[in-house]
C-alpha cells in the first residue's frame, strides 16, 4: 500500500514539473518579443530650442514633424536633427512641446507621396516613393518595410524629408495608377455558397463546395 502511495505522487510530481516547465517556457517565449517590434509608426509634432545663454538669451525656436514607434524615439530623433542643424544637443536644450498628430479622416483611402533620403552600405540616395493607405502612418510604416526588403536600409538610416497628400492627377508610380480607375474590378477566388436556413446544419456529412461553379 505504501509503495503504490509513493509511485502515485512521484507521478503527480513529474506531471506537476513538466506542467510548471512547459508554462515557464511559454513565459520565456512570449518575454523573448520585444514589444517595440511591433509598436507601428506615429507621427509626433516636436518644438525645442537650444538652452538661453548670456551669449544668446533668445535662442531660435525649431518646429519638427517626426515619425517614430514612440515618444522616446522621437526625442531623439528630433536631438539628432537639432544637434545637425545648430550644434544644439539634448544636455544643452530644451523641448518646448511634443505632441501626437492624426489624420482628419483615416477611413478614406488616400493617396501619400514621400520624399527621402537613406544610407545604403556605399552611399547616401534620395528617393521619391508612393503609397495608399488610410493614414500617414500606414503609409511609412510601409515606406519602412519596403525600403528593409528592397535596399536593406535600416530604419535608423532612412531621414523622411517630406510627406504629402496627393491628388490621383499628381501620382506618378504605375502601382499607384492603376488603382484610380472607377471601373476597377477584382475576380472572386474563392467564395462560400450561401445555404437557405432551412437546409442549414452545424455538422454534414459532405465536404462543402467553397468554390464557383
Amino acid at each position: 500500500h505504501f509503495g503504490s502511495s509513493h509511485s502515485g505522487s512521484t507521478e503527480q510530481f513529474v506531471r506537476f514539473s513538466s506542467r510548471s516547465l512547459f508554462e515557464a517556457q511559454v513565459k520565456m517565449v512570449k518575454a523573448l518579443v520585444d514589444p517595440s517590434l511591433q509598436a507601428k509608426m506615429h507621427q509626433y509634432q516636436i518644438v525645442g530650442r537650444a538652452a538661453p545663454t548670456p551669449k544668446n538669451p533668445v535662442p531660435k525656436i525649431y518646429r519638427m514633424r517626426l515619425f517614430a514607434k514612440n515618444t522616446v524615439l522621437a526625442k531623439s530623433r528630433f536631438w539628432y536633427f537639432m544637434k545637425k542643424l545648430n550644434k544644439a544637443k539634448k544636455s544643452g536644450g530644451e523641448l518646448l512641446a511634443v505632441n501626437e498628430l492624426f489624420d482628419k479622416g483615416p477611413t478614406k483611402v488616400k493617396n501619400y507621396g514621400i520624399w527621402l533620403r537613406y544610407e545604403s552600405r556605399t552611399n547616401t540616395h534620395n528617393m521619391y516613393k508612393e503609397f495608399r493607405d488610410v493614414t500617414i502612418n500606414g503609409a511609412v510604416s510601409q515606406m519602412y518595410s519596403e525600403m528593409a526588403g528592397r535596399h536593406r536600409a535600416h530604419p535608423n538610416t532612412i531621414q523622411i524629408i517630406n510627406t504629402a497628400t496627393l491628388k490621383a492627377s499628381e501620382c506618378k508610380r504605375e502601382h499607384i495608377l492603376e488603382m484610380h480607375d472607377s471601373k476597377l474590378k477584382y475576380p472572386v477566388i474563392r467564395k462560400m455558397p450561401l445555404v437557405s436556413k432551412k437546409l442549414r446544419n452545424t455538422f454534414t456529412a459532405k465536404r462543402p463546395t467553397t468554390f464557383v461553379r
